[in-house]
């Protein structure tokens, strides 16, 4: 009995060397994996073909139009961002939960792309009288934002839940029912040089508008990395 047990304990610690192993030389790779968008899945787009335009009568769809103000104070609309493949959010600095792990994956994309100038991120506040130009400032240096090419951007509140809800159709609105007193859809935008909105196709060939900000634990491949594979796609147009 006492040999049973000892080949068993045996048994366990080698188990147990190999889970640790898996962890320090697999858990790095996945996370490199992520970054590089290396993952290979059956929503991944072939290498030849285009990402979809949102259409309305047939007519492809640009952005709507915006005029609002960063957190160095200054003015920025989408012309500006014409010339650069860029993606928008809905946020508010205090959101206490689906903004942090929106941003920490937006984060992800500003360490990969940032230091490109055919490339920007756009972050639209939907608490603007709290998010004020200094407010603003300060959240982009806790996130330790390095990129000048990333707009956190403030403005009239009525003017603002205009554009997303009517504008992007991205609803955002004050609701006191949800933690930090707004509701808001944790989606990305990707929009392409020339300011028209672009996505890839669902598996029935319908355009799949936006992509999921936040980590789907039931999903194969992430909205992140699909977007960040699509966001060199449009830059190597």
């Amino acid at each position: 009995m006492t040999l049973y047990l000892m080949n068993n304990k045996i048994k366990y610690i080698g188990l147990s060397i190999i889970i640790i192993l898996f962890g320090i030389f697999s858990l790095p790779k996945i996370y490199e994996r992520i970054l590089n968008s290396d993952i290979k899945d059956s929503n991944r787009l072939n290498t030849n073909e285009r990402l979809s335009y949102l259409t309305i009568s047939k007519e492809k769809r640009k952005a709507p139009e915006f005029l609002l103000t960063n957190q160095d104070s200054l003015l920025i609309s989408n012309d500006d961002m014409l010339g650069k493949v860029y993606v928008l959010e809905f946020f508010f600095t205090r959101c206490p939960d689906i903004c942090i792990e929106m941003n920490q994956n937006m984060k992800l994309l500003d360490e990969k792309f940032g230091d490109s100038n055919d490339f920007g991120i756009v972050s639209i506040t939907i608490d603007p009288k709290n998010d004020t130009p200094s407010s603003l400032k300060k959240y982009s240096e806790a996130l330790d934002i390095q990129s000048q090419n990333w707009h956190f951007l403030t403005g009239e509140e009525d003017y603002i839940y205009d554009l997303a809800n009517n504008g992007f159709n991205i609803y955002a609105n004050q609701n006191s029912n949800f933690a930090g007193g707004f509701e808001h859809q944790g989606y990305f935008a990707l929009i392409d040089k020339d300011g028209y909105i672009r996505s890839r196709k669902d598996n029935f060939g319908n355009p799949i508008m936006y992509y999921l900000g936040i980590n789907d634990m039931n999903a194969s491949q992430q909205g992140i990395e699909m977007l960040s594979y699509d966001i060199k796609k449009l830059i190597d147009e």
